[in-house]
């Protein structure tokens, strides 16, 4: 059984200033629990002491008092602001009485980039947008320079909305692995493979070569984490997929690809295998395994799930993605009955989405699932705060770093205001964050224990100089589209 979040006597104390006087029950709060620690030499002067916000650690019980201790990058201790605020002497201190302190969001699959398409062509279904929009679109369109500006715009969208960490799909991927470090963002960047000419290849030959060089480029690499990215079952030959997963092995690298979105990708690749789903056409060419991040996945039969599962296969459900195109409803609960880890991402911003929020994802997978389901506890708060947190991290096998607030982690952390009109009064936080939380209350985020944004000031971006430049893009892509 989940923990709830905390509980209302639990909170009174937190937001006593907000209630009338003598309106509180005469309710003792519950003992908090004890302090969990890294070894740290008494006395040492560590980087910065998070105090006094109900700190959401997903790993184990809320503490609606609490601190998270930070130094060199990593977690130090999370635990009651009493018994550990003196503990520590810091450089640093921020102060997040009335918010809540969380994991750092994983948005686990996303295709960056397209913020500069945001708008450009929506209300459609997703053979339509692909073949007749955003193939010919990015064909004209997208180069480095294209990839790294709309990199920066998305980096200040996902920083300002509390994602840390980030999955991604794209062309010219060692721009975007550039600008995300550039940016502070830890990421798994997917260089695209795709049986067709592309902005950066023109050849399958061209692109192999270019997915070798890219992952050389980031190995080792404390942040970005190359990955190889096939598109889908129905745009990359049998030959290819395998091709792909044998590099994958030799390079020691994750793969993401795309599986299972449409009925109309059901019917392609059913043509091409004899009748087989494409989790199981995969499955039938040896491609699936641990090192795997499927997006979507929203038709699998129950026995594709079955396979998902035995193969460790990562799933990444995408809730607004799949309703703005009419994909689907992916069969989530199922998924996570059968040991499946299920992450949350945004999909790409430009028609199939349109932005990069991931508080906003969170509760539309929730009520999505109510509503589909017929059933409100299909998919509660608790649930999609872990798939979009340690659900992620576990998709991405990277749970052993990030997910969740634990001494050891790499300290990948944000800061929620709970305080507005629209979030109050707060009985329990984990709703509070689900259903009445924007991406805009995020503010504070750190990455690896860098400051990326404090006090909603982002601190690693021009964000002016960004937004003229998206200004510009759109006056030039419009210009184009006009002339067609």
């Amino acid at each position: 059984m989940i923990l709830r979040a905390i509980s209302v006597a639990a909170l009174l104390p937190l937001f006593a200033a907000c209630a009338p006087r003598g309106d509180a029950p005469a309710v003792a709060p519950a003992p908090a629990p004890a302090p969990r620690a890294a070894a740290a030499p008494a006395g040492d002067v560590i980087d910065l002491l998070i105090v006094n916000g109900t700190v959401v650690p997903i790993a184990g019980p809320n503490l609606e008092d609490g601190v998270v201790a930070i130094d060199d990058g990593r977690i130090l201790a999370v635990g009651p602001t009493a018994e550990l605020a003196g503990r520590y002497a810091a450089a640093d201190t921020i102060d997040a009485s009335g918010m809540a302190v969380l994991p750092g969001l994983v948005n686990a699959h996303t295709h960056v980039p397209m913020t500069l398409f945001r708008g450009i062509a929506d209300d459609l279904a997703l053979m339509d947008w692909l073949e007749n929009y955003i193939f010919p679109a990015e064909a004209t369109f997208v180069d480095a320079e294209f990839v790294r500006w709309g990199t920066r715009l998305a980096a200040a969208e996902m920083i300002r909305s509390g994602t840390t960490t980030f999955a991604d799909m794209y062309y010219f991927e060692a721009d975007i692995g550039r600008e995300a470090r550039s940016a502070g963002l830890r990421a798994v960047v997917g260089q695209t493979l795709i049986d067709f000419p592309v902005p950066d290849a023109s050849t399958w030959e061209q692109a192999i070569a270019r997915a070798r060089a890219f992952v050389a480029e980031f190995e080792d690499d404390p942040l970005i984490t190359p990955a190889l990215a096939p598109h889908s079952p129905y745009t990359v030959s049998a030959e290819h997929l395998v091709q792909v997963r044998r590099l994958a092995d030799e390079l020691g690298v994750p793969i993401l690809i795309h599986v299972a979105e449409t009925q109309d990708e059901l019917r392609q690749v059913a043509e091409r295998s004899g009748g087989l789903g494409p989790v199981a056409y995969l499955d039938s060419l040896g491609f699936l395994g641990d090192a795997v991040v499927a997006a979507h996945v929203v038709w699998p039969t129950d026995a594709e799930i079955a396979t998902l599962a035995a193969r460790d296969v990562g799933v990444v459900h995408n809730p607004e993605s799949n309703m703005m195109l009419a994909s689907g409803v992916a069969p989530v609960p199922a998924m996570r009955a059968a040991g499946v880890d299920v992450g949350l991402g945004t999909d790409g911003p430009a028609g199939s989405n349109n932005d990069l929020d991931m508080i906003g994802e969170m509760g539309s997978a929730a009520r999505l699932q109510k509503v589909t389901r017929g059933d409100p506890r299909a998919l509660g708060a608790r649930d999609v705060l872990e798939m979009a947190t340690i659900g992620g991290a576990r998709a991405l096998d990277m749970d052993d770093r990030i997910g969740s607030l634990e001494p050891g982690k790499r300290a990948d952390v944000i800061v929620v205001d709970l305080s507005a009109a629209h979030t109050q009064p707060v009985y329990d936080v984990e709703s509070a964050i689900v259903y009445a939380a924007r991406g805009g209350d995020v503010i504070t985020t750190i990455v690896d224990g860098r400051l990326l944004m404090r006090d909603r000031r982002l601190l690693t971006l021009d964000e002016g100089a960004i937004l003229a430049k998206a200004r510009e893009y759109r006056d030039r892509i419009m210009a184009g589209l006009t002339q067609d």
